[in-house]
């Protein structure tokens, strides 16, 4: 036909795309034109509300260096018990929230979340007492549980297979940068202690709040619903109708499973994802994911201990109350550049699992020499390779028993990344016999 673009070559073979009912009537360079007004739309919204989310999950942390918990009246181990609730509710919810963020869709369901759980965080600055600390805990829980997670799910639905690893990390880039700044941007607002009567703790919550607010309204305001209709709420149009119609086919034919041809998730389609299909047979379905599932959970235990506790125990270490805040943003810069580093390495010599034990192995010796010395720059440097119950009232100032318990922990992601290696290594040469399909070195 005339005026048509020449058929871009696609990585489906050419029977697999007619299977499909799709044929590919787009260029090459159309579609690289397409995958950065996507990248111009989409990530920078994800990306600050994942800032906003780890600003009013952590603060907490940062308030601890101005009397939070005398002006507030609760003691360390009560502190705990909050930090553990807030935990426990992003758990337990995960899943039934994104029931929700499937049937009513990422723009109105996350939206919605980030407004939810910025009031949460900005009235908190409000509290006193255990029993008002406790309620604001558990709400900041039922909020921002799921955000994580629907992110990721809302960009496969908007990235093919091969372009989603790239934006993941992006993704996660906002957590990092905020966890980054956070320490200077409570170093500045803790100083405001006094002014209109208010702590500077409350000054923290009232205007990271705040903030978190307007990303909400400027979520819903601009973020468009899917694929098939990439328009705003409010009726913002990014896409021409050309790019219209590569949005959506493009996803399908990469991947068909993501054609969604109804609003919920189905029993059988859950139970179908975790056991086997012999119900007699309580036993994890893939049991290969185990080792690498063990890993992540230590040692994400690790890192939220830090985030909720770095300040405070940079300052039972004998340095400034609220200088604490902005030194301890020197372990998470470098975090930044590490984790930027270990993924361009892991993806230029294929061997993700053999960097990630090399991170675990590195972060194992770090957290030996804080249970060991209890010293700035081995926490700093813990953070960079980065359990709320382990610093408790009773264990100061050196928390031997804390670091103890984490250094536990993370032994036992040592010990599972090891062995997901070689247990990887095995199957490998196992698939490549039989002609299989073969597992992530």
């Amino acid at each position: 036909m005339a005026g048509q673009p020449a058929p871009m070559a696609s990585k489906r073979s050419k029977g697999e795309d007619e299977g499909l009912g799709q044929v590919v009537d787009w260029t090459e360079e159309e579609e690289k034109k397409l995958v950065r007004k996507i990248d111009l739309v989409i990530m920078p919204l994800l990306v600050i509300g994942f800032f906003s989310l780890q600003l009013d999950r952590g603060n907490i942390g940062n308030a601890l260096t101005d009397y939070f918990l005398e002006d507030v009246g609760i003691t360390q181990d009560q502190f705990n018990a909050g930090q553990l609730l807030l935990q426990l509710r992003i758990v337990l919810l995960e899943i039934p929230s994104n029931l929700v963020l499937y049937k009513v869709g990422p723009t109105l369901w996350i939206g919605c979340q980030i407004l939810a759980w910025g009031f949460v965080a900005t009235f908190q600055a409000f509290q006193k007492g255990l029993a008002s600390y406790l309620v604001t805990r558990v709400l900041l829980g039922v909020c921002e549980s799921g955000f994580i997670p629907a992110g990721m799910y809302t960009m496969t639905r908007w990235y093919k297979k091969d372009e989603t690893s790239k934006r993941f990390s992006i993704y996660h880039l906002g957590n990092y940068a905020s966890a980054a700044a956070s320490g200077l941007i409570a170093y500045g607002i803790l100083h405001m202690r006094g002014v209109c009567g208010l702590t500077g703790w409350q000054w923290l919550f009232i205007i990271e709040g705040i903030f978190t607010v307007l990303v909400g309204r400027a979520f819903l305001t601009f973020f468009p619903r899917n694929p098939e209709d990439p328009t705003s709420l409010l009726g913002f149009k990014y896409f021409s109708d050309r790019e219209r119609e590569i949005l959506y086919r493009r996803v399908i034919i990469d991947d068909p499973s993501k054609e969604h041809k109804h609003t919920t998730i189905k029993k059988k389609e859950i139970l179908d994802t975790m056991v086997v299909a012999d119900m007699s047979v309580l036993v994890v379905q893939k049991w290969t994911i185990l080792p690498h599932f063990i890993a992540a959970l230590t040692a994400m235990a690790s890192a939220t201990t830090f985030v909720g506790y770095a300040p405070s125990l940079v300052y039972s270490y004998g340095y400034d109350r609220l200088k604490s805040n902005a030194l301890v943003t020197i372990g998470v810069w470098l975090l930044l550049c590490t984790t930027v580093a270990w993924g361009y390495l892991a993806d230029r010599l294929g061997r993700r699992g053999p960097m990630v034990t090399s991170g675990l192995v590195i972060l194992w010796g770090l957290t030996l020499g804080n249970r060991i010395l209890a010293s700035f720059a081995l926490l700093t440097l813990g953070i960079t390779f980065n359990a709320s119950q382990l610093f408790r009232e009773n264990d100061k100032p050196l928390h031997v028993k804390g670091w103890t318990a984490i250094l536990v922990v993370v032994s036992v992601g040592l010990v599972a990344s090891v062995f997901a290696n070689v247990q990887n290594f095995f199957l490998n040469r196992r698939q490549k016999r039989i002609g299989g399909r073969t597992y992530h070195p």
